[in-house]
């Protein structure tokens, strides 16, 4: 009687490894599906900021190319403002 409880209680904690495992795998699994859409999004921004930048830098080069007299009035922030303040 004591030899088969010895071999259910085995049974028993084998069993509970074995669940425990299976739930770590899945979980490493939905791990690495996460990891994968996070570099997918991350490799989308870093392109985007290249491309922003690229913008930026015309803007810059099309601003100091710019004539200063025919260039954009100066912006006065209190002389400016929108008419609802």
């Amino acid at each position: 009687m004591n030899q088969s409880n010895n071999k259910d209680t085995a049974a028993s904690i084998q069993d509970d490894l074995q669940t425990q495992v299976i739930d770590l795998q899945m979980n490493v699994a939905h791990l690495e599906i996460t990891v994968d859409r996070l570099d997918e999004v991350i490799a989308r921004q870093d392109k985007d900021i290249q491309t922003l930048q690229r913008q930026l830098q015309l803007i810059y080069k099309q601003i100091e190319n710019q004539d200063p007299e025919s260039g954009i009035a100066p912006f006065d922030v209190m002389a400016d403002r929108p008419p609802h303040y």
